[in-house]
């Protein structure tokens, strides 16, 4: 909405519109607008996913070409979590003419409201009935569709001629397609679904996204069968590569999915990098830490703290929550935060208290999952751990951990400010057929709708890194 309280028609009943005041001075032909910001894209939208500088507490940015902002309110919240957003020190604000809205962390569908009342800049003329100039919106989304910018809409009444043509062209197609319905095989699976079975294996960082595409796949292809069996990176492509080698084909029906690359030997499984994947270190929320300079992280695992008392934490023993050594998540903490020097060996069963006669004085236990690491962390006083970042961030009783004060955002790691991130491959033995179902599921997880799994599940397609061959920061 877009109107001004003095126009030609309202004028005789605005009343106490037109007495709108600023500075103790009537507002000069006042007029208000209604924004309403709404999140109409796939994906959910977070704090760091606004195109603006990390320090940048606004979000976007609303002005009115020939028109200044006298005052705001947010009028409506889609959801009450909303809330704090706007309060505080959240970025909300009017500055020189200028609308200033929070980074806002919206789901699907999730919008808000706010009313602003307008005046004409001194000097500035405008013909009673003409319509204002549009609002320059400034703006935008990482990564998102469409290139990631906003979009403008506007409430109108009525149906347009376009519409009614539209209607009429609809209703001549769904006749068509429901003429050719009748006469054809409605069984027919859509375009590029493949039928048969395909087992998954590799990453259980990445398996939420293998999981909801499978699904997804399902649903829309009735007779493919896909089966995940995530028990490791190095487990995974060890086991692909034994398929391989006992099939009559030389091509089973199976992918493996890696975090990073594989090892050297193992010349014919091929590899397609798919995302590019975030890990965080994560803490119990007793242990006192948020953030760690990447030396104080390589003393933890050398063993040479013992309690969060020697870092300026709480008065508790350090408990070290590890992946088996076959884990890709395991190996890239390794490579690129501990500057590829391996864990100690393991001291304890329980993760809570060193074994008889194991050497060490700090606890270090190896589990198989990243959930079951999460799920230590999260219950055991002065635990540490790492995981992917997009399963972290969907618990509330763990902590994740800052490196050198850098939190684990796309951007940071794509500036060389994060260490912790590595690229997700899919690998098959030799190419598969284009026809097969492995070709036709690998070919979904990088199309619009894989994508947006990928992006949902907080990892970044390859195709949106400037080098989407690599994938990986220049």
């Amino acid at each position: 909405m877009d109107t001004t309280a003095t126009d030609e028609v309202h004028s005789a009943y605005a009343g106490a519109l037109q007495q709108l005041r600023t500075e103790g001075r009537p507002l000069l032909d006042p007029s208000f607008v209604l924004l309403r910001i709404e999140n109409v894209g796939a994906t959910h939208i977070d704090e760091t996913d606004y195109a603006v500088l990390d320090e940048d507490k606004v979000g976007i940015r609303v002005s009115f070409p020939g028109r200044r902002v006298a005052g705001m309110v947010v009028t409506e919240l889609s959801d009450e979590f909303l809330r704090p957003s706007f309060e505080g020190r959240s970025g909300l604000n009017v500055r020189d003419g200028v609308i200033q809205l929070p980074k806002v962390p919206m789901n699907r569908a999730a919008h808000y409201k706010v009313l602003a009342a307008l005046e004409r800049e001194a000097g500035e003329t405008r013909d009673p009935g003409t319509e204002f100039k549009p609002p320059k919106i400034v703006g935008g989304i990482k990564g998102g569709v469409g290139s990631g910018r906003i979009r403008e809409t506007r409430s109108r009444t009525g149906v347009s001629r376009q519409a009614v043509s539209l209607i009429c062209f609809l209703v001549v197609v769904i006749l068509a397609q429901l003429a050719t319905s009748l006469a054809t095989d409605d069984s027919s699976a859509p375009l590029d679904c493949a039928t048969g079975s395909l087992t998954v294996t590799g990453s259980t960082a990445f398996e939420p996204v293998l999981s909801d595409a499978a699904d997804l796949y399902g649903d829309t292809c009735p007779g493919a069968d896909i089966s995940i069996e995530t028990d490791g990176s190095a487990a995974g492509v060890a086991e692909l590569d034994r398929a391989g080698r006992e099939d009559e084909d030389g091509s089973p029906a199976m992918i493996a999915f890696s975090d990073g690359p594989k090892d050297e030997g193992l010349p014919r499984l091929l590899p397609r990098p798919i995302a590019f994947s975030l890990f965080t270190l994560v803490v119990n929320e007793e242990a006192g830490v948020q953030d760690l300079s990447a030396g104080q992280i390589r003393d933890l695992y050398r063993g040479d703290v013992t309690n969060w008392s020697e870092l300026g934490g709480a008065d508790l023993p350090v408990r070290l929550i590890s992946r088996h050594a076959d884990s890709g998540t395991r190996r890239t903490f390794q490579e690129r935060v501990l500057d590829g020097t391996w864990e100690l060996a393991p001291t304890s069963q329980d993760c809570r208290e060193v074994h008889p006669g194991a050497a060490g004085d700090v606890v270090r236990c190896e589990l198989g999952s990243t959930g079951d690491v999460l799920d230590a962390v999260a219950g055991i006083p002065g635990a540490i751990g790492y995981a992917e970042v997009g399963r972290t961030n969907e618990r509330e009783d763990v902590l994740p951990l800052r490196i050198d004060g850098q939190a684990a955002t796309l951007e940071a790691a794509d500036h060389g400010a994060y260490p912790f991130w590595e690229t997700e491959f899919a690998y098959t033995y030799g190419e598969p057929a284009p026809d097969s179902l492995a070709a036709s599921f690998l070919r979904y997880l990088t199309n619009e709708v894989g994508q947006d799994i990928i992006r949902a599940r907080d990892h970044r397609p390859c195709a949106e890194l400037e080098n989407p061959v690599l994938c990986r920061p220049l």
